[in-house]
């Protein structure tokens, strides 16, 4: 990001929303990291503050947080999604898309609150690997 001029600033997860805020981002990206995301409750907490202040764009983890923030619940998968060449359905073009991935958890579908399209979906087990919220600019993968 950086390399197409962005000012990049690296925060923690849990650092304020509002702080977030006083910075005046373009936007947010929330990024990848290890484990269960339900734990993660600052993060979730801050998220939700900044939903419809500023655009957010999450991948892995922070897609899982974003879904969460958004109403979704999360779940363990039975065998985890690691490595390359994972299959990923692009549902609004129709393209199939080669992933790396390295995630143990998945949001649940079926908790997706109506507000939320999911944008694409593993063709190996079928779980949400991206989503776009209807109502506020944000969206994850």
């Amino acid at each position: 990001m950086a390399a197409r001029g962005a000012e990049v600033e690296v925060v923690p997860y849990d650092y304020p929303a509002e702080q977030v805020l006083e910075r005046q981002p373009q936007g947010v990206f929330l990024s990848n990291g290890p484990g269960d995301p339900e734990p993660v409750t600052a993060a979730v907490r801050n998220i939700k503050a900044l939903l419809g202040h500023v655009p957010l764009f999450g991948i892995c983890l922070g897609h899982q947080l974003l879904g969460l923030a958004l109403g979704a619940e999360s779940y363990k998968l039975k065998f985890g999604h690691h490595g390359a060449n994972h299959p990923v359905l692009h549902l609004e073009t129709g393209q199939i898309e080669i992933t790396s991935q390295n995630h143990g958890f998945a949001l649940r579908e079926d908790t997706l609150p109506s507000s939320v399209r999911v944008t694409h979906r593993s063709l190996n087990d079928r779980t949400v690997e991206g989503l776009e919220s209807l109502v506020y600019p944000a969206y994850s993968v």
